[in-house]
């Protein structure tokens, strides 16, 4: 019965293939084909957009002028009165002798006629 044994386990170690040592370009690879479509999900769905947004927030910020209806960062809704020379600060009118001095960056929008009906 031994004998038998023992020539089973030879035959199924001269059948079995060959198992070779994995090489470093065989991880580097697969660390590849799992992180590249990773990467690109996260462009496409985090910075991709967080680009856009901020791209329109500059453009809002840098377009603002005297007379526009703007709400700020802290919710206050008022209309610029006035630009400093260098633009780095807006006066906002919240009221008939309220004005507030804040930095441009605290405008959170500019109120246009379409926000205000409801578009």
């Amino acid at each position: 019965m031994e004998k038998w044994i023992s020539t089973l386990w030879l035959l199924a170690d001269e059948a079995a293939p060959a198992v070779r040592e994995p090489k470093a370009s065989d991880s580097v690879l697969q660390m590849l084909i799992i992180f590249l479509p990773l990467a690109a999900v996260w462009y496409f769905l985090i910075l991709a957009p967080q680009n856009k947004e901020r791209a329109a927030r500059k453009n809002t910020l840098d377009n603002l002028k005297k007379n526009d209806p703007v709400v700020t960062i802290g919710g206050i809704i008022g209309t610029v009165v006035n630009l400093s020379e260098d633009g780095s600060e807006v006066t906002v009118r919240v009221d008939d002798n309220t004005r507030l001095k804040m930095r441009r960056d605290a405008i959170r929008e500019v109120i246009t006629k379409e926000k205000t009906d409801g578009k």
